[in-house]
């Protein structure tokens, strides 16, 4: 099992969503920012490192929001989503195809990543979007 966390970056009413790029797994869906955990790190310090190599941003994580165990054809992952505040620097397009600033009634018109999607029908269950 691959452990990984996402970002849950809002500003005001909007939330940034990232387009996987080509080469990658779900190449072209959309996803929450954030990747793979590495050794002795935890879930907080993943996402924040990720969001510094990804987006070019200083982030700091707030609370769990939500998580999921998928498994995908090759790999399951289990996929940890994160409260997250930019502190510093504006997301830049560093590793995906777009990013984007998007409602949260509009997430359903994107085609996440099937695990992102199971994180977003939770998100919804508990009344956070």
């Amino acid at each position: 099992m691959i452990d990984v966390s996402a970002a849950f970056i809002k500003n005001g009413s909007k939330i940034l969503i990232c387009r996987r790029g080509e080469g990658k797994n779900c190449s072209g869906m959309w996803e929450f920012p954030g990747g793979k955990r590495e050794k002795d790190e935890t879930g907080e310090q993943a996402l924040e490192r990720e969001c510094m190599e990804e987006l070019g941003i200083t982030v700091s994580a707030g609370g769990l929001l939500a998580d999921t165990v998928y498994e995908y054809p090759d790999r399951t992952i289990h996929l940890s989503l994160y409260e997250a505040v930019i502190t510093d620097g504006s997301p830049a397009c560093l590793e995906h195809s777009e990013i984007l600033w998007v409602e949260a009634d509009d997430l359903k018109n994107y085609d996440f990543c099937p695990a992102d999607r199971l994180l977003i029908r939770e998100l919804s269950d508990k009344g956070h979007i």
